[in-house]
């Protein structure tokens, strides 16, 4: 899976700090902290029918993180929103686009990485792209990563930052193998996540999804969760090992970019019949329905 350039993209209008430009002549400044050293909280929001899903749940995710990470400062929720109109009205998007939004300690008054260098406030950077779900819906291939997710103790999941080498190395290692994605464990070995989105297990009826121990807490996943307890799905948070993975009769992964994905393959073993099962469908459909129907608008439809 490699995603192509979209022509409707070639003369995005971006936001950074607040002004709108074209995305060739944008610029972060090289002492800004998410140069420096990846010091930056970030989320991917979809925009649907003038609506953006979960945004509530995003920002406020942003905001755990920015002050889990001692931000001195955060715009409000109220000031992001209005940031993220500006840029969609620029570009007359209205659906159908993936938002990346960034929020960066700031422009420190000299290299290093002490915070008390950053001076100047936050960095919003608000990246709206023409962007339709990422994953073949047909089904995704994965291989498990021999680099693992960090435990909360070592660098805590809850922090949605911008640090996203491991995830980097992982998707290497998936590009090498001929797979979409990679799979990736805990430091017990226990399934977390992949290199980009939650996973879901399903087998007997119960759809089952890792603890969020060694993976950050999906809007998506959470949606999911919610989706299966009012259609009577019953489910299962717990840890799941490879061997789980592999005699699954489904897998599918989860995320704002990708939506809903089934998993028809795992390190060469098929998984189920090969293709998207019977609860993946009904969940995907499920999900259509609540994304398409619900949101806070941002922009007129």
């Amino acid at each position: 899976m490699l995603q192509t350039f979209d022509e409707r993209n070639r003369d995005l209008i971006v936001n950074v700090g607040g002004r709108l430009t074209h995305r060739d002549e944008a610029g972060v400044s090289p002492f800004d902290s998410v140069v420096q050293g990846g010091d930056a909280v970030w989320e991917g929001l979809r925009l649907k029918n003038g609506r953006i899903f979960g945004l509530d749940a995003h920002l406020a995710r942003l905001r755990r993180s920015a002050q889990a990470l001692a931000f001195v400062e955060v715009p409000s929720d109220d000031d992001i929103v209005e940031q993220i109109r500006r840029t969609l009205e620029a570009n007359s998007m209205t659906d159908d686009v993936h938002i990346r939004l960034t929020l960066t300690r700031g422009v420190k008054v000299t290299s290093g990485m002490d915070p008390r260098l950053n001076q100047s406030g936050p960095t919003l950077i608000v990246v709206p792209e023409h962007k339709s779900p990422v994953y073949d819906a047909a089904g995704i291939t994965l291989i498990t990563a021999s680099v693992r997710r960090a435990r909360p103790d070592s660098l805590d999941p809850k922090v949605h930052h911008n640090n996203l080498l491991v995830s980097i190395l992982a998707k290497i290692e998936a590009n090498v193998a001929g797979a979409d994605d990679a799979l990736m464990l805990d430091d017990h070995g226990f399934v977390a996540e992949t290199n980009a989105t939650n996973v879901f297990l399903g087998w007997d009826g119960v759809v089952r999804t890792p603890t969020t121990r060694a993976c950050p807490e999906g809007i998506t996943r959470a949606a999911v969760l919610e989706l299966c307890a009012d259609g009577d799905v019953p489910y299962e948070v717990g840890e799941f090992s490879l061997a789980q993975v592999y005699a699954a009769e489904e897998v599918f992964v989860t995320g704002t970019m990708g939506g809903l994905a089934p998993v028809i393959e795992v390190d060469g073993r098929r998984i189920g019949s090969g293709s998207p099962g019977p609860v993946f469908d009904r969940l995907r459909e499920a999900y259509a329905t609540l994304t398409a129907t619900s949101g806070t608008q941002v922009v007129a439809w």
